[in-house]
């Protein structure tokens, strides 16, 4: 009976076992990247020096390079705009980019090899974030925690909604783009409907500090927090749990099927994995030379992240 069990706690070990990773690719950018997204075989790459590149991770070479005017910044210097923010729907591409004057944002289309500029540094917007729900809408973050629908042919709000007096640090959607979580410095999570802007769900309790990052994946809600806590909240139910870290958390991603969770959980800068249901690590990647601050799953066992460096690596659990 003895053997038996010590047999049965040892393949238990063994399923959550701590596996450790180092990078199958590292990527070299131009400029310290500020956002990521995917597209099918191509991820997005958005940096300070006033750039997106377009690397295909299949082909393993980049395919395309958007570069925007420069602008003049507070001392009267002409400098690349930082590019916070990129997206991409059909052939069309979403910047959002610094304007250098007074925090206020430019917003560009850029499509046919043209940069188009929808919202300006006049219009006084203080965007941090934006993605594409259309073709012809964005949702967008203000630094002042309001989402924006905008419109992209009649160039207007179609709402902007105030959903806390707390400053506005991030954003995600759910696969069919229907509901966005916000996240903020209270740590409080709002759940909009992201044709009304309607707040349909509050998370709450379980981070009590600044959430830097969040995602939303099958229902399930990530978040990184300054509280050193890596948060899940379930939507069915509304209820969370943590997991606690040894250093501030600055970025999170969940897999396409919600089966594993991500977590930059250390000051070594290495990114934690862990079986969503039973919060088991079960992987550490090593590597990464600075502060992390995105973390994507192209699926269940291929990850990029991404730091204040110009460095992306590719990761593979198996």
């Amino acid at each position: 009976m003895k053997n038996i069990l010590l047999g049965f706690l040892s393949s238990i070990a063994f399923l959550y076992a701590t596996e450790t990773f180092a990078p199958i690719e590292q990527i070299e950018v131009n400029g310290t990247v500020k956002d990521m997204t995917l597209h099918k075989n191509e991820l997005l790459v958005a940096t300070d020096n006033g750039m997106v590149q377009v690397y295909d991770y299949e082909k393993k070479q980049f395919t395309k390079t958007i570069t925007l005017p420069k602008v003049k910044d507070f001392t009267g210097d002409t400098v690349p705009p930082r590019v916070f923010s990129v997206d991409k729907i059909a052939q069309r591409y979403l910047l959002l980019s610094d304007s250098g004057q007074g925090g206020y944002v430019n917003l560009w289309i850029h499509e046919n090899n043209e940069s188009k500029k929808l919202i300006k540094a006049e219009d006084k917007i203080a965007a941090i974030k934006a993605r594409f729900l259309s073709k012809e809408h964005i949702l967008l973050g203000l630094l002042s925690n309001e989402a924006v629908l905008y419109d992209i042919s009649k160039k207007k709000e179609l709402f902007r909604v105030q959903l806390s007096e707390s400053k506005f640090s991030d954003f995600a959607l759910n696969e069919d783009k229907t509901q966005a979580v916000f996240a903020c410095e209270s740590g409080v999570l709002n759940v909009v409907d992201t044709q009304t802007g309607k707040i349909l769900k509050v998370l709450q309790g379980q981070n009590v500090d600044n959430v830097y990052k969040v995602d939303f994946k099958q229902g399930i809600v990530s978040a990184a927090g300054q509280d050193r806590r890596g948060t899940l909240y379930f939507l069915t139910n509304g209820k969370g749990t943590y997991i606690h870290g040894d250093f501030l958390i600055y970025a999170t991603a969940l897999s396409p099927l919600a089966l594993r969770v991500a977590f930059a959980m250390d000051e070594e800068n290495n990114i934690s994995v862990y079986d969503v249901n039973s919060k088991s690590k079960i992987a550490i990647l090593k590597g990464q030379k600075s502060t992390l601050n995105t973390i994507l799953f192209k699926d269940e066992n291929t990850l990029f992240s991404a730091s204040d460096d110009d460095t992306v690596m590719m990761w593979k659990l198996n």
